[in-house]
């Protein structure tokens, strides 16, 4: 049988040279397709298609049909998410095709066939697994590991296993604390710990952002931060409230004795092959302690600056502040706006292996390679402010400060943007102009935050249409007038639909809305004089600033988003 290199070849995936320094340093072996796709030479449909011409197997495409939820539910959804596969069609026996392989002419030919997508159709195990479980002769294809997860996303939810666990764990209470010891020893079959792990993989399936665990009278309640909005997704009875605590309060190593104060922790959980971090906060309730945990998935680290969504006429002066030697940039908004995500996008831009980039963080998020980053310790003495201090003797090019909270650190990021630094920072204001007169606020001199800030970028996250099901739809011009909605090329509007992809909700995903403001001479003589937000925003505005709602609403003019959305997120 031919290798996955050379079926890589011949599906026209790789070139010849390409081929012949992967067999030099992989063989012909697996790790070379995973190579590629970590260096994206392949696509993951590229893969599958090499897989299928290396195992003889047919390629099938999951995006490209509707699957029957009950002939997946042919198979439990914890076998297809440990094998990686999926059940796609069921054959009347009198519609099976020839056998096209020795084996499969031994098996009976009055049985009906279950056609199996599956990453790996060589996993005999995971064939036998299906075949005792559904009694069916089962024809393997390949599917794409991409497209595999997209379909779990849509039909392998752990919700049914959720409710029947949660049932198990209310009838065994009353023996809770022999569980306790048991799950402290790590055994998976333990309902408790299924029923977290369940709660964590599906979180993650649902791109949730958050997840918040919630005493109350009567009832443990689970909900799910997606796109912004939170979704209530479990209900059980708050008889397994501390069992469920406990185990997460194991997981990420916070003292489980300790119940009358709020404590931090951290853990991190391999989900389908990559690595996914989670921050655990505690907080004491009257019905008990709640736990949320932010969910930042490691697997999102190659955001470009396409992702960011920018458009042309802000993308152009935020391109041009990252590639200053010195000065300072400022990201606004309030927490969960994407603020983040911004400075890392724009840290993997100046990133280089000439530059030295540190960042200081509270906490240190996402880990990023070839970046030494610092996390804050108050307890040790190290805060933004010292943290900060000892950085600039490290002989940086680029600084990171997570945030400007106080004079000191304020006074330190302009300092270091003044002698030949470049500094990104965020602050909790509502647009960019504010951002200088925070400045002020906080106690740094109104000429020094003139001379070092090049730049303040406002934004919010809105929830992005669905492209599978949004629905044209008419908007009065009086409306538009009425909002304020100006003079746009070729509008095209868009309501919310709801489907499978989007779980019914019509949206899917989020995009950024931005206001950037340059600071030019104006913009400086009056910050020295000591302007208000409002008459800074004039003059930046007259200047050529869009505002938030104003970038909403070309991005509702493209199709991206709704009005309604713009209007809940922006003022």
């Amino acid at each position: 049988m031919q290798g996955l290199v050379e079926a890589l070849a011949l599906t026209g995936a790789i070139d010849a040279t390409t081929m012949s320094e992967l067999l030099a340093e992989f063989g012909d072996t697996r790790d070379a397709g995973q190579h590629l796709l970590e260096r994206r030479i392949i696509t993951a449909d590229q893969l599958a298609q090499a897989v299928a011409e290396q195992t003889g197997c047919e390629f099938f495409d999951l995006t490209s049909v509707d699957l029957d939820p009950a002939i997946i539910a042919l198979v439990p959804g914890q076998v297809c998410r440990k094998y990686e596969l999926i059940p796609i069609v069921r054959r009347p026996a009198s519609q099976r095709p020839l056998p096209r392989r020795p084996m499969e002419a031994l098996t009976d030919t009055a049985v009906d066939e279950l056609v199996l997508g599956m990453v790996d159709p060589t996993d005999i195990i995971a064939i036998d697994d299906a075949a005792s479980l559904t009694d069916l002769v089962i024809e393997p294809v390949v599917v794409s590991r991409d497209a595999l997860r997209q379909a779990f996303e849509r039909y392998v939810r752990s919700d049914d296993e959720l409710s029947e666990l949660s049932a198990a764990l209310e009838d065994s209470a009353a023996t809770s604390s022999a569980a306790t010891e048991t799950l402290e020893a790590g055994a998976d079959d333990v309902p408790v710990v299924r029923f977290v792990n369940l709660l964590i993989s599906q979180a993650v399936n649902d791109r949730a952002s958050d997840i918040h665990i919630e005493p109350g009278e009567q009832f443990l309640t689970v909900r799910y931060r997606i796109d912004g909005v939170l979704h209530e997704m479990q209900r059980a009875d708050r008889s397994i409230q501390d069992g469920v605590i406990s185990r997460l309060k194991i997981m990420s190593q916070i003292d489980i004795a300790e119940r009358r104060r709020p404590q931090d922790g951290r853990m991190s959980i391999r989900h389908e092959g990559r690595l996914v971090d989670l921050r655990v906060a505690t907080l004491p309730t009257v019905w008990g302690e709640k736990i949320v945990m932010r969910i930042l998935d490691n697997s999102a680290d190659s955001m470009t600056m396409a992702d960011l969504a920018l458009s042309a006429g802000n993308r152009r002066p935020f391109e041009h502040a990252i590639a200053s030697p010195h000065g300072m940039i400022l990201v606004t908004g309030p927490t969960g706006s994407g603020k983040s995500t911004t400075l890392r996008t724009a840290l993997s831009v100046v990133a280089k292996p000439e530059v030295n980039v540190l960042t200081i963080e509270d906490p240190v998020e996402f880990r990023i390679p070839g970046i030494s980053q610092v996390q804050v310790n108050p307890k040790a003495g190290l805060t933004f402010h010292n943290a900060l201090r000892a950085m600039l003797r490290c002989d940086p090019d680029v600084v990171l400060v997570g945030e400007i909270r106080d004079q000191e650190t304020a006074v330190t990021s302009i300092e270091a943007a003044l002698t030949g630094h470049l500094v990104l920072s965020t602050l909790h204001t509502n647009d960019a102009p504010s951002a200088v007169t925070r400045l002020v606020e906080i106690g740094a001199e109104p000429y020094l935050v003139a001379t070092a800030l090049r730049l303040a970028v406002a934004q919010r996250l809105a929830r992005r249409l669905c492209i599978h099901c949004r629905k044209p739809v008419e908007v009065e011009t009086e409306s538009l007038d009425r909002l304020g909605f100006g003079e746009l090329a070729d509008p095209q509007f868009f309501r919310p639909g709801g489907c499978s992809t989007c779980s019914g909700t019509g949206y899917r995903g989020r995009i950024a809305l931005h206001e950037v403001m340059v600071v030019t001479e104006e913009i400086e003589q009056l910050v020295v004089g000591h302007a208000t937000g409002k008459g800074i925003r004039a003059v930046a505005e007259q200047q050529g600033m869009t505002s938030l709602r104003q970038d909403g609403w070309v991005k509702v003019a493209q199709g991206l988003t709704t009005i309604e959305e713009v209007l809940r997120v922006t003022v």
